[in-house]
């Protein structure tokens, strides 16, 4: 891997950028506080603002390391206003695998944007990072994760049972996959 750290990506409607301070009331206004957009996720609904920019604050201290990557999803008609998140949660050097997790709020989902984004974050890290492998998960009661996966063009490589755990509890895991050889 060559790692390159969290650099601003553009696509046809939107920009992947860094994180500010300032996009705590949008991170919170538009998907960190909705029951719904973390159903299926890892972490509970934020309960103010102020919980959103201590969490952007951290982020904003890692982007120091080259291997960090993580971005706000940006709507370019929205202006400068982040409307969800991307990043790599975790990675593997010694395979050159990272794993991708994402979000967006309700206002912005069945229009592509997810995809569009995800589809930017691994060319990205194809090309720029020389990743091998990137990989993601999704609850199976979450459909629409996975929808956004094979649309990127991740193969499904099969679900793990009771092998994850979000805000609904311990729940099997849906995996899919792309290789940098099989773009």
């Amino acid at each position: 891997m060559k790692h390159c750290g969290t650099q601003r990506l553009e696509t046809e409607r939107l920009i992947l950028r860094r994180y500010k301070i300032d996009d705590a009331e949008a991170m919170f206004n538009n998907w960190a506080s909705d029951d719904d957009v973390v159903k299926f996720l890892m972490w509970k609904p934020h309960e103010s603002p102020e919980v959103s920019r201590g969490i952007i604050d951290e982020w904003i201290k890692r982007y120091s390391d080259g291997s960090y990557y993580h971005w706000a999803v940006v709507l370019k008609e929205n202006g400068d206003e982040p409307i969800g998140d991307i990043a790599v949660v975790s990675a593997k050097e010694e395979i050159s695998m990272a794993h991708i997790g994402y979000c967006i709020g309700k206002k912005w989902w069945h229009k592509g944007i997810t995809s569009e984004a995800l589809k930017a974050v691994m060319d990205y890290l194809f090309d720029a990072a020389d990743m091998n492998r990137i990989e993601a998960r999704h609850d199976p009661r979450n459909v629409n994760s996975g929808k956004v996966m094979l649309k990127c063009g991740m193969k499904y490589e099969g679900t793990l049972r009771s092998a994850d755990w979000n805000n609904q509890g311990i729940c099997d895991a849906c995996c899919y996959a792309l290789l940098k050889s099989e773009r």
